[in-house]
């Protein structure tokens, strides 16, 4: 049984109707103050990031735009600063765990002097659930993503626990997070691993004897390798605006937009220009030349500088889908698939009419059937981990919510 605290006050807080009566209630303002400091052009380029926190842009893989020039107008961030970024309205406020320098729209605020202040207690509640859906209230605009009004945010009541409290909640939090994220990262190891394994399968069949074909000389000697286009045909159709949007990610493959909301921009007014892709299509990002090309098990609408592409009638067959969904992850492909770069947009650019040329190993039926078996088995693994996972975070943000508030003591 988990013990709280012994008396509770109501507060004038819209999002925390109550909390422990020895609790106060601070406006932002008087626990932080803003920093807006800038010319620093030699600092490290900061990324400000939901799953991260403020990080070093180049240990953070997914994309980011650079800033090219005028490094002077970007503004500092201190270590253990905090950062309210264009995606804080549904990822929380991000903590800083590097100095450096980050975009201008950014805010950054810290703690004042002599304020009792555990910065780690307000990281964890700044990322908490209700505090996250209490950023709505200080929305004023959009600009990829809702902007966040400082003016009116620092106006606003926090919570504010006697600092030996904010510690031990913070030290609780800070061991539970990290046992929970520990426990995740091994299932990621292993999910890892057993994707590795599939590689090596999708690449090769033990025994058999090897192609002498240049690009792919591991496939068995039964197995073609044909270019691109003889296998695949591009879907160019626009105009399809009532679809679902999609985002194209380099770990989950297409998936809805709604489902994957880090770091992609939604596209605003008309829609016509997007590209529809169809169950079992196959889409180049304009990040697939580092993580290899995605799968779609959806139906919906893309940006239109991606590539969209599915098999020829003569090879459509759930096994060959699946085969090629593999391949494509593979290192040899994307080792591959770098050779058929174009130009650089935010990433470097992979077309249809490069991919198109590139030589592609086609298996035989009774092969990939075969494979089949461990493509199912390693699915299934992959697919209990994700509920494992769904579970231990549901769990860690509920725990998170109720500490930080006040509905369990810890100290």
């Amino acid at each position: 049984m988990r013990a709280s605290y012994p008396t509770y006050k109501s507060t004038s807080i819209p999002w925390l109707p109550e909390m422990p009566e020895h609790w106060d209630a601070l406006k932002a303002k008087h626990i932080f103050k803003e920093r807006s400091e800038k010319g620093y052009p030699n600092e490290p380029l900061l990324a400000a990031t939901q799953t991260k926190g403020v990080v070093r842009k180049e240990e953070y893989e997914t994309r980011t735009v650079t800033a090219q020039k005028d490094f002077h107008l970007l503004k500092l961030v201190k270590e253990e600063d905090f950062v309210i970024s264009l995606r804080s309205f549904q990822g929380g406020i991000e903590y800083a765990y590097h100095r450096g320098i980050i975009s201008p729209a950014y805010t950054i605020f810290y703690e004042k002097n002599k304020v009792p202040v555990n910065k780690a207690f307000y990281r964890h509640l700044f990322k908490s659930h209700p505090f996250i859906n209490s950023l709505t209230l200080f929305v004023t605009g959009i600009r990829e993503g809702q902007n966040i009004d400082y003016a009116e945010f620092k106006d606003s009541l926090l919570p504010f626990p006697p600092l030996p409290e904010q510690t031990a909640i913070a030290n609780y939090l800070d061991a539970k997070t990290e046992q929970i994220n520990r426990f995740i990262e091994k299932k990621e190891k292993l999910i890892k691993s057993l994707r590795e394994k599939i590689d090596v399968i999708v690449q090769s069949i033990e025994g058999e004897q090897l192609n002498d074909s240049k690009f792919w000389p591991t496939i068995p000697k039964t197995w073609k390798v044909e270019k691109a286009k003889r296998i695949f045909i591009e879907r160019n159709i626009k105009n399809k605006s009532s679809e679902a949007l999609l985002a194209s990610t380099q770990d989950r493959g297409v998936l809805p937009k709604d489902m994957c909301s880090e770091n992609f921009v939604s596209p605003a007014g008309d829609l016509s220009g997007l590209k529809l892709v169809c169950e079992n299509d196959f889409v180049i990002s304009l990040r697939s030349f580092q993580g290899g090309i995605e799968y779609s098990p959806y139906r919906g609408i893309i940006s239109p500088a991606y590539t969209i592409f599915n098999l020829r009638e003569q090879y459509e067959s759930p096994w060959m889908t699946q085969y090629y969904k593999y391949l494509f992850k593979t290192p040899q492909f994307i080792s591959l698939l770098n050779t058929a770069i174009t130009g650089i947009r935010d990433g470097k650019n992979v077309n249809w009419v490069d991919f198109a040329e590139l030589p592609i190993p086609i298996p035989t039926e009774d092969d990939v059937k075969m494979m089949m078996e461990d493509f199912i088995r390693f699915e299934e693994l992959v697919k209990v981990f994700e509920v494992e996972k769904q579970k231990l975070n549901e769990f860690k943000n509920s725990l998170i919510a109720e500490v930080v508030t006040g509905k369990i003591k810890v100290a």
